[in-house]
């Protein structure tokens, strides 16, 4: 006798869990990603293309740029609701999360933290609007996972400053607007706002992807960029600046990972239903319920620790190891769920008519960038050990 399922957060009563306004700020992101993202995104990936200007505008207007910061045109919700927003988003494409995360809580969030009043009012209502794309200039193609080995220079000619060096793997860059680059003066790193069509500076896609086809990826180049003294964030010294941004940036992908992942769930458990094998179900068989009751576990209680950070960002009480924590588990165990739904759709898993391999292929992308699993694991061993293990 069979009876009826279940979804796999109804196991650890998620919604209990989540505010009124929480839920409706979820509902209607998720509406939308599905009415207007969904139906393209698969075209999108296998084109390795998407319209990035035509989406800011619309996720403007939905209001999820920038939605965790006070004023300046953006909502101010809390970041649980920025969480869920970005767990929808991601459950259409990592690509759409990013393009998200990068323009909130790296571009926007550099600005809104360390730049003047003027640099805020300059560009925060554009950019929360999606009228004006911004990117995140740290990587370089010789420095990832140690910032501390950039190349990039910022020098003093009379009172500008001129910027010459590389940025590598950069979200937006070649659609962006305004650009956040971080570069080394002789008082350590700082921030410098790069307006798009600056001379000197070029923006070139990153082609041949297999992962993230659906988000615009750069290689940013400066040679001899001239600007202003005021084209510096005042408030950011050293790598706190980049690395406090970096920290906005993972929380987000804490639920984001999520959202791959239970798609992924959602589609193998209704493909099981389906799948007719050896004249049963396919989700009939004890080797597949093993398989979805292991993933179903993992999901909820990722999506656990990401409500109970996200509470601890509300109560500003969270820390650094605590986000790598978050973001090492989760995006972990959603690669392992989206490889193990692949087995369950079997050759169908491979084809873009289903989004497993897709959320697979872009969660490799996810466990790298914002540090990697291994930087993160070390963060982890620091705070336990109280030794530092990165050199």
């Amino acid at each position: 006798m069979t009876s009826h399922p279940v979804h796999p957060f109804d196991l650890f009563g998620i919604d209990t869990l989540l505010g009124d306004e929480e839920r409706d700020i979820r509902d209607t992101v998720r509406a939308m990603a599905e009415r207007r993202l969904r139906p393209q995104i698969a075209d999108w990936f296998e084109q390795g293309a998407i319209p990035a200007r035509e989406l800011a505008e619309q996720l403007g207007e939905l209001g999820v740029l920038g939605m965790h910061l006070q004023g300046y045109g953006c909502a101010g919700t809390s970041a649980v609701s920025y969480g869920l927003a970005c767990l929808e988003l991601e459950a259409v494409d990592s690509g759409l999360r990013s393009l998200v995360s990068v323009q909130g809580s790296l571009a926007m969030y550099a600005i809104w933290k360390y730049g003047s009043e003027e640099q805020k009012q300059q560009w925060l209502p554009g950019m929360a609007a999606g009228r004006v794309i911004g990117c995140f200039g740290l990587t370089e193609p010789d420095a990832g996972s140690d910032p501390g080995a950039m190349r990039t220079q910022a020098e003093r000619d009379g009172t500008d400053w001129v910027l010459n060096g590389t940025k590598m793997w950069i979200t937006n860059g070649s659609v962006a607007g305004i650009a956040v680059v971080w570069a080394r003066t002789d008082d350590g790193v700082r921030g410098f706002l790069v307006p798009a069509g600056t001379p000197g500076f070029t923006g070139h896609d990153i082609k041949h992807k297999v992962s993230l086809r659906a988000s615009v990826t750069s290689e940013l180049v400066l040679e001899d960029v001239r600007l202003p003294a005021d084209a510096m964030l005042p408030d950011a010294r050293g790598l706190s600046g980049p690395l406090g941004c970096l920290n906005e940036a993972r929380f987000g992908i804490v639920f984001g990972a999520l959202g791959a992942a239970r798609d992924c769930l959602e589609t193998a458990i209704a493909y099981a239903a389906d799948r007719t094998v050896f004249n049963r179900p396919l989700a009939g068989f004890q080797l597949t319920q093993q398989k979805l009751a292991d993933m179903a576990l993992e999901l909820g209680k990722g999506m656990l620790l990401a409500l109970q950070l996200g509470r601890l960002k509300d109560q500003g009480r969270i820390s650094p190891e605590q986000i790598s924590a978050g973001k090492l588990n989760n995006v972990r165990e959603a690669l392992e769920i989206a490889r193990q739904c692949r087995t369950v759709l079997g050759a169908n898993g491979i084809t873009l008519e289903y989004p497993v391999i897709r959320h697979a292929n872009n969660l490799e992308s996810v466990l790298t960038y914002e540090g990697t699993s291994e930087v993160h694991a070390l963060v982890l061993g620091n705070a336990l050990t109280g030794i530092p293990a990165f050199r």
